[in-house]
């Protein structure tokens, strides 16, 4: 039973006991003196003097011993748990303990130091093959990803997080793609839904095709293919509209084509036209070729897209044009350099023809138009033989043996010229928009995966093997009233950061003060056209879907975030931790548990830039939470059913942010409380 409490609480028990003990003594031998004499009020007034005496000089020595003996006893513990080494006035009063603790904490950094350098060594070799694959995986075009035999994902690329929003490692398929063909696929493969057990009598085949639908309703298509008994599956998908946009693009164009050369007929006819006439054929050609122009393009690039450009960037490079201007900041799906070649030879060759020099504009059409390219200049049309003609040659010193026209092929799309106003003519390239990924998601690295969790069966629970989102907040203020402005988060699965990011800014609705502005640095220009708290909240929520959230002095900002939800029709009933919690488990209660306090006793350094910043701080909170885990472990507290047991023993002083689902943000583990000693105001 006393086993389970802290040293010092048992410390403090026992000098109770012994000043109870004496206590009782002093009174029995003042009763026993009492019936031998007439006057018991004197016995009992020279009586209290010894006892206040005593339980004076207890309470002091107490003291004494908790400060000097105790308390050092679970600071050391504590270090020697997480591998920090104590400070040189930590434990002054334990003879040869604290050197010694000091002196196995330092061993033990060296060992640690050069176990590191050593793996570091063996495994530079597989990092570089582990490099190599990265780069050949994440290029590939299609999207990959590996799922373990419960339909978790282990691994996906870059153009899997493009392609299908909501996938993250140690997240069901499911939430990513409609489980229906995925199944079917399954069963084809004889794989079982259940744990990954071959069913049929002979040998499954290795791998089988595969259309499917994205839980948005992209239709999809590729293979899937069996790791082995038990061990999952691998999927190449690619978007399955393809080929039809191919075959669209190219009937539209020979329409188009017909349509732009119309125009410059009209100055070939023999005989006078009627103006009423050509002025006729000159607007049913326009029309005709603006109704193709909105018909082909796609208006976004949805498949995975390997090249992008900024709009500005492209506008900037391109030479021989007499202006460039773009009207917004937007991303195109292309080549940027190849592109720039293009227009920049397609410019030369229009003054060289005697044309001006053109100006270049690049419009962003929206969805249903895609990103339009324009060369217009004041002048005749350019005939459509003489852009063939033009196309004929390279334009990119890079590809020699590439034509403009193949160029444009590559890319699928093409150019035709227009009139465009009285006495304008213009080139029009079409192009896709770049897919953008959802608010303040940032899927890190190109490759994304943890081949870990195919073998974790058994460790439910384990804080080492959990799924965790670290996050953080910053926020206008600390009253019940103040707004959100920052929020983010990283993943951790199996014990490692994974590198999927969340992060974005948030506009309260209400000026910021400047004393926050001073802690954390947002101003309200940041944040003028950020997302709100409820757009905001439910992209972070969707990020953090079926992870435990960790925070540091997570009251302060699960009330933030759970008064917020309403709103935003969603609700953060994720289990909770709490670092502060957690550090007072290892170092007691009576020690700093501050972010700063921490990161010290940890060695994690935090950048002074990115201190009170919500990535920053999240970054650093989750280093802690790491290296806390085998502190913890090593105590007992090994899953976070024990955390919530021991979370019990420090609810006078800490409160646990899974018990203050209610609680006004602000009001419950405030970031400058006494209590936890933690951080200042909107950090």
């Amino acid at each position: 039973m006393l086993s389970r409490l802290s040293l010092r609480l048992r410390i403090f028990l026992m000098f109770a006991a012994l000043a109870f003990v004496l206590l009782v003594l002093i009174a029995a031998g003042a009763l026993i003196i009492a019936r031998e004499l007439d006057d018991p009020g004197l016995v009992v007034g020279g009586a209290a003097l010894p006892a206040f005496g005593v339980l004076g000089f207890v309470t002091w020595v107490w003291f004494l011993f908790d400060q000097n003996v105790a308390r050092p006893i679970e600071t050391l513990a504590g270090s020697l748990r997480t591998g920090a080494v104590p400070g040189a006035q930590e434990g002054a009063y334990l003879a040869d303990l604290a050197p010694a603790a000091r002196a196995a904490a330092a061993a033990r950094a060296r060992e640690s130091e050069r176990l590191a350098e050593a793996v570091r060594q063996h495994g530079e070799d597989l990092l570089r093959e582990k490099s190599m694959l990265e780069s050949i995986l994440s290029d590939i075009g299609a999207a990959a990803l590996m799922v373990d035999a419960r339909g978790r994902v282990m691994f996906y690329n870059g153009a899997a997080a493009r392609l299908m929003p909501g996938l993250a490692l140690d997240r069901d398929l499911a939430r990513a793609l409609r489980p229906g063909a995925v199944e079917a696929a399954r069963t084809r493969l004889g794989v079982s839904g259940q744990d990954g057990a071959a069913t049929g009598a002979g040998a499954p085949p290795a791998t089988t095709g595969l259309v499917c639908f994205t839980t948005a309703g992209e239709r999809l298509h590729g293979q899937m293919s069996a790791l082995g008994e038990g061990r999952g599956h691998v999927l190449i998908l690619r978007p399955a509209r393809e080929t039809s946009e191919r075959a669209l693009r190219e009937n539209t164009e020979v329409l188009r084509r017909s349509a732009a050369s119309l125009i410059p007929l009209l100055g070939e006819l023999d005989g006078p036209v009627p103006p009423l006439v050509a002025e006729a054929i000159r607007s049913e050609a326009s029309r005709l070729a603006g109704a193709l122009r909105a018909l082909a393009p796609p208006a976004e690039a949805r498949g995975p897209v390997a090249e992008r450009v900024r709009a500005a960037e492209l506008a900037g490079s391109v030479r021989g044009v007499a202006g460039s201007r773009c009207t917004g900041d937007f991303l195109i799906a292309a080549d940027g350099g190849a592109i720039a070649a293009l227009l920049g030879d397609l410019a030369v060759r229009l003054v060289e023809s005697g044309r001006p020099a053109p100006d270049l504009l690049l419009e962003d059409g929206g969805a249903d138009t895609g990103a339009l390219i324009r060369l217009s200049w004041a002048g005749e049309v350019l005939s459509v033989a003489m852009l063939d003609r033009w196309l004929e040659h390279a334009p990119d010193p890079d590809r020699p043996d590439q034509s403009g026209a193949e160029l444009l092929a590559e890319m699928g799309s093409s150019i035709w010229p227009e009139i465009v106003g009285d006495g304008q003519a213009a080139l029009i390239l079409p192009l896709p928009l770049a897919p953008l990924d959802a608010p303040g998601a940032d899927h890190g690295a190109a490759l994304t995966y943890d081949f870990g969790l195919g073998g974790r069966e058994g460790g439910e629970g384990l804080l080492s093997r959990l799924t965790c989102v670290v996050f953080d907040t910053e926020t206008t203020g600390l009253d019940p009233a103040a707004g959100l402005v920052q929020i983010a988060g990283l993943r951790i699965t199996n014990g490692r950061l994974t590198g999927e990011r969340f992060e974005t800014l948030v506009n309260p609705g209400c000026p910021i003060p400047p004393r926050a502005t001073r802690v954390h640095g947002i101003t309200d220009a940041m944040v003028a056209d950020a997302p709100g708290a409820a757009q905001a909240l439910r992209a972070f929520h969707g990020f953090a879907e079926g992870a435990v959230l960790v925070a540091h002095n997570a009251p302060f900002d699960m009330g933030f975030l759970r008064r917020d939800a309403a709103g935003a029709g969603i609700a953060f009933d994720h289990p909770v931790l709490d670092t502060v919690l957690l550090s007072a488990m290892v170092w007691g209660q009576a020690s700093s548990h501050s972010l700063d306090a921490l990161a010290g006793r940890l060695a994690i350094t935090i950048a002074p830039e990115r201190r009170h910043t919500a990535m920053g701080d999240a970054e650093a909170t989750a280093e802690a939470f790491l290296r806390l885990i085998p502190a913890l472990e090593a105590k007992g507290i090994a899953r976070i059913a024990d955390v919530t047991a021991e979370a019990a023993r420090h609810r006078r002083l800490l409160e646990d942010a899974n018990l203050s689902r209610s609680a006004e943000p602000g009001t419950e583990g405030d970031k400058d409380s006494d209590a936890a000693r933690a951080d200042p105001p909107g950090g």
